[in-house]
């Protein structure tokens, strides 16, 4: 698990691989497919501060699954995992279970 804090409105999300396969069941490799749009939500910042010091809090929350924009967030390593930390701006949605 991410031992990270993200700041104001940042979140830290884990990238969702979903096994990719054309109709005819042939397996697409990582090399040849785009990255994931889905992932789930690790951590969230307190919210973003506005100029006249109102706070305003995150709607998404850890274990959340999220669809983010194609070239969303900074992606990160930490302990040989792969993360990115992006802004609440960037996630498209909320997937509902």
């Amino acid at each position: 698990m991410a031992n990270i804090k993200p700041l104001q409105d940042r979140v830290l999300v884990k990238r969702i691989e979903v096994e990719e396969k054309t109709e005819s069941g042939i397996i697409i490799p990582d090399t040849a497919r785009e990255k994931s749009q889905e992932g789930e939500v690790i951590a969230v910042g307190p919210g973003k501060v506005l100029e006249n010091g109102t706070k305003i809090e995150l709607t998404v929350k850890p274990g959340d699954r999220i669809l983010f924009s194609k070239y969303a967030g900074t992606e990160i390593k930490i302990d040989g995992e792969e993360y990115l930390i992006m802004r609440e701006d960037d996630i498209l949605g909320i997937i509902q279970k």
